[in-house]
């Protein structure tokens, strides 16, 4: 399946519609990350993602690159070409995959923020993430990406999404990834995969129901 990496959005760049892909398969968005290049929360992201394209869905990662937004305002019509391109990628997503690193016990200013732009489907024919299935992901060196996992999962509730069965809390104060940063641990690796092959899964059924 495909995996789509636009980069980041030149300016007036408006939307995900130009981003060849088969309207026959599910669309997958991951979201998240941490501003540290090649971070353990982008590793694991990736590996859900291609989980889910494995399955059968088309997938587009946005990582910190493209969500350097500015702080969410609601007062505000007015909107970056990269904030636009993060709602456009959700409008149009038929799922999505969360990752978030666990910072002092919840998720990341950068995650959240990019949640909160959300707000502005809530008139969207899907409002929020309505309809669809939301796999989280959240890494820690050590214990703590548990209770945030269970915080990135109550949020998903807000947005009206439906998230997947299992949730992957990833420790990685233990040799979780290889050198060319490739899931290593084959537990961790077999989480994320399920995650990923779940909501390309729901997706699929979902957009068979609709029809």
């Amino acid at each position: 399946m495909t995996a789509i990496d636009t980069g980041t959005p030149a300016a007036g760049a408006v939307g995900v519609a130009e981003i060849p892909r088969d309207p026959r398969r599910p669309f997958v968005v991951g979201l998240g990350g941490t501003h540290r290049p090649g971070s353990s929360t982008e590793r694991a992201l990736r590996a859900a993602l291609d989980g889910a394209a494995r399955a059968g869905a088309d997938t587009l990662l946005l990582g910190a690159e493209e969500l350097r937004i500015p702080l969410y305002d609601p007062t505000s019509g007015e909107r970056t070409p990269a904030a636009r391109r993060l709602l456009a990628a959700v409008a149009a997503a038929d799922g999505l995959i969360l990752g978030s690193p666990a910072y002092h016990g919840g998720v990341s200013g950068l995650v959240k923020n990019a949640l909160d732009y959300i707000e502005d489907l809530r008139d969207d024919a899907r409002p929020y993430l309505d309809g669809r299935a939301v796999g989280c992901v959240v890494t820690a060196g050590g214990a703590q990406a548990a209770p945030v996992l269970t915080g990135l999962r109550s949020i998903v509730h807000a947005l009206r999404g439906w998230p997947t069965p299992l949730g992957v809390a990833v420790n990685t104060s233990g040799p979780v990834f290889g050198p060319d940063g490739s899931v290593a641990d084959p537990k961790t690796a077999a989480q994320l995969e399920t995650v990923g092959r779940q909501v390309a899964e729901f997706a699929a059924q979902r957009r068979d129901a609709v029809v």
